[in-house]
């Protein structure tokens, strides 16, 4: 793992981790109330666009997703090998399953049974926010998750740097193929402008910075002190981005509060069902605890920041899609840690099945 002492990649979670959810309830609750008084401001904002891309929002999503694409080494990828198992389920998980499950729970709750509680007219915004939500592997809190797992750091860098390198290529093609299955009318060339502006120039950038904070005398140190002093514009940008969002969503929530509850059950049922397939297919390899671990956690968790951006650029500010991926940062903190303690709580069970082939094997090899 990288060697950065800041708390998201040193594994502990700080202040703003540990009430994530917390901040994005009052983040909520702030938008609406912003929204109510002063909605020709907001109005205003939204109208600040540029080849249908919201200008402060770009801004923002830099300023939030450039230090956290800072921390990984894209040098990792040639760590790959050594842990392919791992990496060969997770790849799996998050490009092969996913996306697809998260289309097929948003067809069946939200576009069949939760139906008659929410506005006909977002049904379909809906289901696509979700879609672009699990198209986007979490970078930055897989690191969090792994330490708290006690999970192998060099994996959880060379899988997160691989996802990173991936979503270049199949971000824009998964989420458009779902959105078409759909019946949801795809921007291509907005989609791959989100792609160009929110991943590859982003990792462009942040990986051109790395390398010159390690060109230096004092590299590590440098880099080091660098995240620590960015690493607060980039949760300030979040909070600010989900304050405008509300600001727009503010009289729909009022209308029907329900609606948060309703979109927040496909994804914590996604969750559970992708991090149990990547635990329980990682035992399956033969893989370590510890990589077992983060690679569950790698395989269900959400690059939210993204998804909240490629909702807005391809929606808008005012719609189901946004709503539905900002859903996902309120219950992003409480799920995860729920699969860390399943995790954390099940090494014995994982360990002594693995003890166990190790023993059949040898027994097998005396034959």
């Amino acid at each position: 793992m990288s060697e950065t002492r800041d708390d998201t990649a040193s594994g502990s979670l700080g202040l703003f981790e540990r009430y994530l959810s917390v901040w994005v309830f009052l983040c909520i609750l702030t938008g609406i109330g912003l929204g109510h008084l002063f909605p020709d401001l907001f109005q205003s904002i939204g109208k600040l666009e540029l080849a249908k891309i919201n200008l402060p929002v770009a801004v923002l999503i830099w300023v939030m997703i450039i230090p956290m694409l800072i921390k990984i080494d894209l040098a990792a990828l040639g760590k790959v090998k050594a842990y392919w198992r791992g990496v060969g389920v997770t790849l799996l998980v998050n490009w092969g399953v996913k996306p697809f499950s998260m289309a097929l729970l948003g067809w069946i709750f939200i576009g069949y049974i939760f139906r008659p509680w929410l506005p006909p007219e977002q049904i379909d915004s809906y289901i696509a926010g979700l879609i672009i939500l699990a198209a986007a592997p979490c970078t930055a809190m897989v690191f969090v998750w792994s330490h708290l797992t006690d999970g192998e750091p060099h994996f959880t860098l060379s899988q997160v740097a691989l996802n990173d390198v991936i979503m270049i290529v199949a971000f824009a093609p998964i989420v458009g193929l779902l959105l078409g299955l759909s019946s949801i009318q795809v921007p291509w060339e907005t989609l791959f402008l989100s792609v160009l502006l929110y991943i590859v120039v982003p990792l462009v950038l942040a990986n051109l910075w790395r390398r010159h904070l390690l060109a230096g005398d004092n590299a590590q140190e440098q880099l080091n002190r660098t995240v620590q002093k960015i690493q607060p514009f980039s949760l300030n940008a979040l909070l600010l981005t989900l304050v405008l969002l509300f600001g727009f969503q503010g009289e729909q929530i009022i209308a029907r509060p329900l609606i948060i509850l309703l979109l927040a059950v496909p994804i914590l049922l996604q969750v559970l069902f992708n991090s149990s397939l990547a635990y329980l297919l990682n035992r399956l390899v033969g893989s370590p605890h510890c990589v077992a671990g983060p690679s569950a956690l790698i395989g269900a968790s959400n690059f939210f920041e993204l998804a909240v951006a490629t909702a807005i650029t391809l929606f808008g500010f005012s719609s189901g899609a946004a709503l539905a991926t900002v859903v996902g940062v309120l219950i992003e903190v409480p799920v995860m840690l729920l699969a860390v303690g399943v995790v954390n709580r099940t090494k014995g069970w994982y360990e002594n099945h693995s003890a166990q082939d190790s023993s059949s094997a040898a027994e097998a090899g005396k034959g």
